[in-house]
């Protein structure tokens, strides 16, 4: 993304307004329709966004429940780097730098993954991401679609997940 202007703000407030809507501790662009490269989070009241992110983590592993708004009320042990180091920028177009470990590295690195595609039950382990599924399709959301005669269908994306996903 290059071009920074009053678009780009507002739908980093819509972003930020939906997600302590929800409530969550983040959300992406492409949750809420929109193909772009931009997330935002709340982790312990402080708010952030970044745009067009590269992260950089480290090799020390977290492991820790993790859920998704696009998924409610599914939690699963999910492992991520400790650490992460993002880079992007931010809606003024001015560069970004942002240092977390624990929560906010999870955040960063679950909402960079939605970015490119990745959902966070594509990080299960094979066991879990069967547990999973069979959670989708017992939860209420997803039968309450069925009963709207709204036929929910699971696709594969066309880009690659790095051996990730199904």
């Amino acid at each position: 993304m290059s071009v920074f202007d009053k678009e780009l703000r507002n739908l980093v407030s819509d972003l930020t307004e939906t997600m302590h809507d929800a409530p969550g501790a983040g959300l992406a662009a492409p949750q809420i329709g929109v193909s772009l490269r931009v997330f935002v989070w709340d982790i312990d009241d402080e708010p952030g966004h970044l745009i067009n992110p590269v992260l950089d983590l480290s090799s020390e592993l977290q492991e820790g429940e993790e859920g998704c708004l696009s998924f409610p009320g599914l939690l699963y042990e999910t492992p991520r780097a400790f650490r992460a180091v993002a880079k992007g920028m931010n809606m003024h177009g001015e560069p970004v730098l942002i240092e977390g470990s624990e929560l906010l590295a999870r955040v960063l690195q679950h909402e960079t993954d939605h970015l490119d595609g990745i959902v966070f039950i594509d990080r299960l382990s094979a066991e879990n991401r069967k547990q999973a599924m069979r959670d989708i399709r017992e939860s209420d959301w997803f039968n309450q679609n069925q009963v709207a005669g709204k036929q929910i269908q699971f696709k594969v994306s066309p880009h690659s997940t790095n051996g990730l996903g199904m």
